[in-house]
């Protein structure tokens, strides 16, 4: 680093924090990469301003391998509290683009800036957002840069599409049954064994929670895989929508899917034509799930939680004879994994709805409560009132006081807990 200038006596001091990126992590390990030039190249340029007593920090602000088009850089979130704290007056960077690719983005940093009441400059598109100038032609250069951006995203799109209708593997989480080397699908005859099983299992049990449980019961997981930077990933116990996707994939036939089509793959396929065609015949005829996701009504959605497996309870309808639907909140890890693994199952909606609609207008006779509160609470208190409110409204206002609803299937209780509201007590009911 060179050492800070010599200023004129009496001359403020003008702090000057240089900030340097690049993309890729290509070249960091060596002695002197990017980083490094960009941050000589400022330090040089600040040197040459010190008659004007510009004094370069001996912080680095330095970000490899990450990109520009958003904000989530560590030493860019230092160089920002720093800003914040008054530490900086001047952020001196090699090219507009290291400080961000985004407008969007720039424009909320140099808002910052501004309030602040640092100066920014670019050294070797020689402009600084102290003249009004400056701060033209850099919007200019900033608009130039996020188009560039924007054309390297829609060229990448493009040579993934041609890939995939090649029939190439184009990257993507490791699938079971298949290794990558040298980016493409080799077949792990082990792990291949076992999808075609789960593939037969299904014919066999003709349902996917079946099937799920008879993995669960094997041990049988999700494909493991370590990502670049040493990371593992998967080796999850299967779900109801993980098994679904893996039926549905149609690499194992040995083709690749890019949006809606379809084509012949470079790898060699694991399951045999007749029996993925089986299975994909048995998952139409079966149609959607009994149980499925509604949002209409769902007072409790967020708030409502299964107690003895600590999950969410989401909510749902099923379809009874003649074709009439009933709403239910189902437990998310009994939908995922079976019934077997939850005793709380289903909670008719109607039932635990107009006992939390009641439980809440209940608070109006608190003795503490004021007159505020009671109105308040009115809407809970009359039922043709309460009915012409629209869905949307009578959620929010069921999430205004209520904190929490549990529901315990061992016991079949539902447990109610209030916020701390003003006069409103927070309180918690049992009721069977």
């Amino acid at each position: 680093m060179t050492k800070p200038p010599q200023h004129v006596p009496g001359q403020r001091l003008i702090r000057c924090a240089v900030y340097t990126r690049k993309s890729t992590e290509e070249g960091l390990d060596q002695e002197f990469n990017s980083l490094h030039a960009q941050r000589e190249s400022a330090e040089a340029y600040i040197k040459s301003q010190k008659q004007a007593g510009w004094l370069c920090l001996p912080e680095r602000y330095d970000d490899g391998g990450f990109t520009g088009g958003n904000l989530d850089r560590p030493a860019l979130q230092r160089l920002l509290a720093d800003v914040d704290q008054g530490r900086i007056e001047c952020l001196i960077v090699y090219k507009v683009d290291r400080l961000s690719r985004s407008l969007l983005d720039f424009a909320r940093i140099m808002e910052t800036f501004e309030k602040r009441q640092v100066a920014f400059v670019s050294i070797t598109q020689q402009f600084n957002t102290a003249t009004s100038m400056g701060r033209l032609v850099l919007n200019v250069l900033l608009s130039f840069a996020q188009f560039e951006r924007e054309i390297i995203s829609e060229r990448t799109r493009d040579k993934i599409a041609a890939a995939r209708r090649k029939g190439k593997w184009v990257g993507g989480h490791p699938l079971l049954g298949y290794d990558v080397q040298n980016s493409k699908l080799v077949v792990n005859e082990e792990e291949a064994i076992r999808v075609r099983t789960i593939f037969e299992l299904y014919l066999k049990h003709q349902g996917l929670i079946p099937v799920v449980q008879d993995l669960e019961k094997r041990g049988w997981l999700t494909k493991r895989w370590q990502t670049r930077k040493g990371h593992f990933r998967g080796g999850q116990t299967f779900t109801k929508s993980s098994l679904h996707h893996l039926l549905t994939n149609p690499v194992y036939l040995g083709k690749v899917k890019y949006k809606k089509e379809v084509h012949p793959g470079e790898h060699p396929a694991i399951i045999p034509a007749d029996l993925w065609q089986q299975v994909q015949d048995l998952l139409t005829q079966q149609g959607p799930s009994t149980t499925e996701r509604t949002e209409s009504h769902a007072l409790l959605k967020g708030i409502l939680r299964c107690k003895p497996c600590g999950f969410a309870m989401t909510p749902t309808f099923a379809a009874k004879n003649g074709g009439q639907r009933y709403r239910q909140y189902v437990c998310v890890n009994a939908l995922k994994r079976g019934r077997q693994v939850c005793p709380c199952r289903y909670l008719p909606a109607l039932t635990v709805e107009k006992l939390v609609i009641e439980q809440i207008g209940e608070l109006a006779n608190c003795k503490h409560a004021s007159t505020a509160t009671k109105n308040a609470l009115a809407p809970f208190r009359d039922p043709s009132a309460w009915e012409t409110l629209p869905t949307a409204e009578q959620a929010r206002l069921v999430q205004r006081w209520v904190q929490r609803v549990e529901y315990d299937g061992h016991q079949g209780k539902v447990t109610i807990i209030f916020h701390h509201d003003g006069e409103a007590p927070h309180r918690k009911e049992n009721f069977e």
